[in-house]
């Protein structure tokens, strides 16, 4: 028989682990064909991430870039949502994953433009910067790459 205590850490615990899961799951918009976009979507799968991905015409996809905040110059080719966050552009895993360890009061993550070297865009050394953009849309650097 389990006690009061048990029985309450164990549904804590299993709550903890569906909102984990929960988190784990991005939901991409993306224009048919783009093989840039397909790169990125499997780099998330690699680091564990479930990638549910819908083509877009393009009109529709910008239209949802700035639903979620986004402004010109911070966007990309394709755009995610996870964990209640917007995940624009060639983002890597590792900094996704941080963002929902960290979650700071912020829309989300964006790689503007299509950096060489970034997830999803070959193998290159050309530096990049992922950005955390606020909810005034204004950004700051959250990391940078190479490392």
């Amino acid at each position: 028989m389990m006690s009061k205590r048990t029985t309450f850490l164990a549904g804590a615990l299993a709550l903890l682990s569906t909102s984990v899961l929960a988190a784990e799951n991005v939901e991409m918009f993306s224009t048919s064909g783009c093989g840039c976009c397909i790169g990125w979507m499997k780099h998330l799968e690699d680091a564990g991430f479930e990638v549910e991905n819908e083509n877009l015409a393009m009109a529709d996809l910008y239209a949802k870039k700035m639903e979620a905040g986004l402004r010109q110059g911070q966007t990309s080719c394709h755009t995610g949502f996870v964990g209640g966050y917007v995940v624009e552009g060639h983002v890597p895993a590792a900094e996704i994953k941080r963002l929902l360890a960290e979650k700071p009061d912020a829309i989300g993550l964006t790689v503007p433009d299509m950096p060489a070297g970034s997830p999803g865009m070959g193998e290159s050394d050309e530096p990049y910067e992922v950005l955390l953009v606020g909810r005034d849309g204004s950004s700051t650097v959250y990391a940078r790459y190479p490392r």
